[in-house]
């Protein structure tokens, strides 16, 4: 075999997966088409949250006065925006781009197909192809922005790539999808000024919340940034013109600069040609993989968003992490299964383990605590006072089960959770353990302290 280990797709999962590999002492391969760090760096989670941060310091800016601080009307120049966006992905490509050569990890250019279960053909864009062979084959070929077949092609109807590479925000933008990718931008174009209608067909957004996590975001994109929602009704009669994009939703009419399709993913494997390894394949073109990342193939794994398992970049590098140590030294290290989601809407939302919807339809018993940033010191000093933190705790045995956060730095403040549930910490013993004062990261120990009613900063439960 000319490699231990080849990596097909060089996203957050696959190029982990090949340094790890490497770092085992492993021969490696990676296999790119496009860029280094795949759609979560290029054009996904970076350049999102980029322009988000952007949005944000514009928001801040335009409430100096609250601060004690006058400053003249700002001015956006979305343009330099997207320039920074392009320099701090280009800055991170690189990176991964060095990591890889310190490593000895050899990289091929095209799009990696199976010719059988250990031989790859490498297709280069410029017609010519090349053949390697492998011991072990891990896929990690990520997923793309589904596009339903009833939207119009026409250059004012976009998917997030496309969106996110424009040079000039539309004045006005209609969102089809209330999910996490379509709240987020829309948060950053409205921030940035951009008139924004959000349409979903469920009856609220942001469905993976409990209710009064979700409307707490809600709440702020309709009051401080002017988000219209609609919600519970299809967005029909799309027409796209050379000046606009009509729709309806129920019995209202729409109209905007540009319509921003955010419906789901799905998972890319053109020209991976896995029935040539005998890989399966599902109805919805996702690659089944079991607890170990393995496919119906020993020794060909499937990590990330094509294997159908849980869309989250950190998700994927995890499971990069334990099918290279399966791969290369049979210790069979289940996955991780503590995965938090972070939403990167404004106010920020995380989220680990169960919600109370999930725990009340898996009839499970549980006591809950809450503590509202409004009560916190740190907040009320940084005028950061939206939302609130809530702690799921086992009714038996006060383990904690679930947490979600709405509301600032929400989503780094919910890695304290992930190590709770994963220590099977209780309620009890968080609220015990002492936190710096005067931080964020003390809203935790007062919901803690408030699942048996015994907070401080929080007035007696009626």
């Amino acid at each position: 075999m000319d490699f231990d280990v080849i990596v097909i797709g060089a996203g957050p999962g696959g190029y982990p997966a090949a340094i790890k590999a490497a770092k085992m002492g492993a021969k490696t391969a990676i296999i790119e088409r496009e860029w280094l760090g795949g759609t979560c760096l290029n054009c996904g989670c970076i350049p999102t949250k980029t322009l988000i941060a952007g949005a944000e310091t514009y928001q801040k800016i335009l409430h100096a006065e609250s601060f004690g601080i006058n400053v003249n009307q700002p001015e956006i120049d979305y343009s330099a925006m997207k320039k920074r966006k392009d320099k701090v992905v280009e800055t991170l490509k690189g990176g991964i781009g060095s990591l890889l050569k310190a490593h000895g990890i050899t990289v091929f250019e095209g799009t990696g197909g199976f010719k059988d279960a250990n031989t790859i053909t490498i297709q280069s864009a410029d017609g010519s192809s090349e053949t390697i062979t492998g011991k072990n084959i891990i896929i990690a070929t990520g997923s793309t922005s589904t596009v339903p077949g009833f939207i119009p092609e026409n250059d004012r109807v976009v998917e997030s790539r496309s969106f996110l590479d424009m040079e000039k925000l539309p004045n006005s933008l209609l969102v089809l999808g209330g999910g996490y990718i379509g709240c987020e931008l829309a948060c950053m174009a409205a921030g940035l000024g951009v008139k924004v209608t959000v349409v979903e067909l469920l009856d609220d957004v942001l469905m993976l919340l409990d209710k009064d996590v979700r409307l707490v975001v809600k709440k702020h994109m309709e009051k401080e940034l002017g988000v219209t929602f609609l919600t519970g009704d299809a967005l029909e009669n799309i027409k796209a013109t050379k000046k606009e994009v009509t729709a309806t939703a129920g019995d209202q009419k729409l109209s905007a600069d540009m319509l921003l399709v955010s419906v789901g993913r799905s998972p890319v494997t053109d020209g991976l040609n896995a029935e040539a390894a005998g890989i399966e394949v599902d109805e919805r073109g996702y690659i089944q993989a079991d607890e170990l990342s393995r496919t119906n193939v020993d020794h060909i794994y499937c990590i990330g968003d094509v294997s159908g398992r849980i869309q989250l970049a950190h998700a994927a590098t995890s499971q990069a992490m334990y099918a290279v140590e399966h791969a290369l030294s049979d210790e069979e290290k289940i996955e991780e299964v503590v995965i938090p989601g972070v939403i990167f809407t404004t106010p920020e939302v995380g989220l680990v383990g169960f919600t109370e919807q999930e725990a009340k339809e898996a009839g499970l018993s549980y006591n809950v605590g809450k503590h509202f940033f409004r009560g916190l010191g740190k907040a009320l000093a940084s005028n950061e006072t939206d939302g609130f933190v809530k702690i799921i705790a086992d009714k038996e045995t006060d383990v904690i089960i679930g947490a979600q956060c709405a509301g600032p730095h929400a989503t780094d403040l919910i890695s304290e959770m992930v190590i709770a549930i994963r220590e099977e910490i209780t309620a009890e013993e968080l609220g015990n353990t002492v936190h710096g004062h005067p931080t964020f990261a003390e809203i935790w120990m007062e919901a803690a302290h408030a699942v048996h009613k015994v907070c401080i900063h929080a007035p007696p439960a009626r």
